[in-house]
């Protein structure tokens, strides 16, 4: 299988768009040697294919959750962590300034990328951009494995382990926030948003800090500049004086920087972690889902 998936990728992929393979199959021979109950340990049964690239080091921070999530799990060699397979698709349109109409649709790219991950032998998608899922609704009837939708399964992790919080955060692109996505599902919850308005001074440097061609994270590579630490220190600051009682990392260039930081006011929830658990689940257990909605495609697919 794995011989397969890899000829897959090699006749599917070039340059320059990374498709990896990061591998792992639970062999009974080595389970043996390690001493370790057969019983208490779960083969592989899906393997997870992640859209990257939108940035590209948010999908490295992704792959570093699946490990730590893994390892948490007991996993302690090579052979205990998932297969994956990655495509780096830094060449699909910005999608808040597609949504504005300032850069092209983005959807047949998503759609493009979405098959090639099918086709090289993912069972589920995983999306590693906040704002992308606008466009979840046109995409997924195009692709015949299920995508996890970050949003729908970031909520229903606050209505899980935070029951008694009422007034939820978010800090994400413009593009996010002028489409609804976490306002919608936060509502339909129950849950009340709070979150910048759209022309204000804060959510402009939430953008800068995500954006900026000097200092934002999309900028700067793996660094983080100390001038995004202190916009989004300001920004949580700003709605924990509005009432928010936690703060939903909205954008994944904003898990990077707020899971960097400490004394904040508010408790972080960030969708890279949530997906990172979601993803280890459907991969070793497919019933245990904090999506019905994914349960049903997972079915059907």
């Amino acid at each position: 299988m794995l011989l397969a998936v890899g000829l897959t990728v090699a006749n599917l992929c070039n340059p320059p768009y990374l498709l990896l393979i990061s591998s792992a199959i639970y062999l009974e021979s080595m389970l043996r040697q390690k001493n370790k109950p057969l019983s208490n340990l779960t083969k592989q049964i899906a393997i997870p294919g992640i859209l990257g690239g939108l940035g590209p080091l948010a999908h490295i921070e992704f792959e570093l959750r699946l490990l730590k999530e893994s390892a948490k799990r007991g996993s302690c060699c090579d052979q205990e962590y998932p297969v994956w397979i990655l495509v780096s698709a830094t060449d699909i349109p910005d999608r808040t300034k597609s949504l504005s109409g300032e850069a092209p649709d983005c959807v047949p790219h998503l759609v493009r990328y979405g098959k090639l991950l099918q086709k090289a032998g993912a069972d589920f998608l995983i999306v590693t951009c906040n704002t992308a899922h606008v466009f979840y609704d046109r995409v997924q009837p195009q692709l015949d494995i299920p995508w996890v939708h970050l949003i729908e399964s970031t909520i229903d992790t606050i209505v899980k382990q935070y029951p008694t919080v009422t007034q939820v955060g978010v800090l994400a692109t413009s593009g996010t926030l002028s489409n609804s996505l976490y306002n919608s599902y936060l509502l339909q919850t129950g849950l009340i948003p709070v979150f910048p308005p759209l022309d204000s001074e804060i959510q402009n440097e939430v953008m800068q800090a995500i954006y900026s061609p000097e200092w934002g994270i999309k900028t700067t590579g793996s660094r983080v500049s100390e001038q995004v630490f202190q916009v989004l220190e300001r920004a949580v600051f700003y709605l924990a004086d509005r009432g928010a009682e936690l703060v939903v990392a909205g954008c994944t260039e904003l898990s990077i920087a707020l899971s960097r930081m400490k004394n904040l006011p508010l408790k972080v929830v960030d969708p890279l972690s949530v997906a990172a658990k979601v993803s280890i689940d459907l991969a070793f257990d497919g019933t245990q889902l904090n999506s019905p909605q994914l349960n049903s495609q997972i079915a059907a697919a």
